[in-house]
């Protein structure tokens, strides 16, 4: 009896070998399946980041543009999307394209917030928008900055600030810092502009207050003599003469240079109503 069963034990055996081999086997060829698929997608990857770095390379940051944009939608997880969307952010500025800039940017720092290089994307994100300040149609026209709104200036500002205070020792910080000095000036003007505004329209304590912002925020600034002058004339104007001859000493003492502007020239300015210009 026993041995009328051993050839079914055998034959279980076999059967379940064959299953092992033939599960092996789809194991086997699953796996060689995805690295072929990986090798595919990284060498179609691959393919198009070099294009776009070429066109790049060349000038055509049109086709370049178009290259890296269709890498990210085709192989958004591979290592040349991530190193196509630092080189996007430059495409766009060399394209003069300043919103493109900083969209690309911000969306790698929301996708890739510790990324080493995000240091780059603050770079640009202010170089965008200090661009936006020095707009080659003001240069042609001679437009005087200090009178238009400094909020590129005040963005700028602040991703420059961003920026070396999270990557200090980034090698963009040395220029981030000096951009910082001169976007600086350029709020501190701005400040003086609105100010005088008020103090020529007879709107004293607004002009005094003003200016006492400036004075306070953006001490050391050029700027800062013309602050001082419109301080002293908001306080004679309001009559506190005490007050405006401190001003008038700090003044003359900080910036022996500066010239006094007469406050007659305010004063006059100021009796007329703020809505009749002649």
């Amino acid at each position: 009896m026993q041995q009328d069963h051993m050839p079914a034990t055998h034959n279980n055996a076999s059967v379940r070998l064959a299953l092992i081999v033939a599960v092996s086997a789809l194991v086997l060829s699953g796996c060689l399946f995805k690295k072929d698929n990986e090798e595919e997608n990284e060498s179609g990857a691959q393919i198009i980041y070099n294009r776009a770095k070429k066109a790049l390379d060349n000038g055509d940051f049109t086709n370049s543009i178009r290259y890296y944009e269709t890498l990210e939608a085709r192989f958004p997880f591979s290592n040349q999307a991530r190193q196509g969307q630092l080189d996007l952010i430059y495409a766009h500025y060399r394209n003069n394209s300043p919103e493109s800039v900083i969209d690309a940017a911000q969306q790698f720092e929301r996708e890739n917030p510790t990324h080493p290089r995000v240091d780059y994307t603050l770079y640009m994100r202010g170089m965008a928008l200090f661009r936006g300040e020095q707009n080659y149609f003001h240069k042609l026209l001679r437009v005087d900055l200090s009178k238009r709104p400094p909020k590129d200036a005040r963005d700028a500002y602040s991703a420059f600030a961003e920026l070396l205070r999270r990557f200090p020792d980034s090698i963009y910080a040395p220029d981030a810092r000096q951009r910082m000095i001169f976007l600086r000036n350029r709020i501190a003007a701005h400040e003086n502009h609105v100010a005088r505004f008020y103090l020529e329209r007879g709107a004293y304590a607004a002009a005094l207050s003003r200016a006492n912002y400036t004075l306070q925020t953006y001490d050391g600034a050029p700027t800062t003599p013309e602050t001082l002058q419109i301080m002293i004339a908001s306080y004679r104007s309001l009559g506190m003469e005490d007050l405006a001859n401190d001003a008038e000493k700090v003044l003359r003492e900080s910036y022996p240079q500066a010239e006094l502007t007469e406050t007659a020239d305010y004063d006059d300015a100021g009796k007329q109503p703020w809505y009749k210009f002649w």
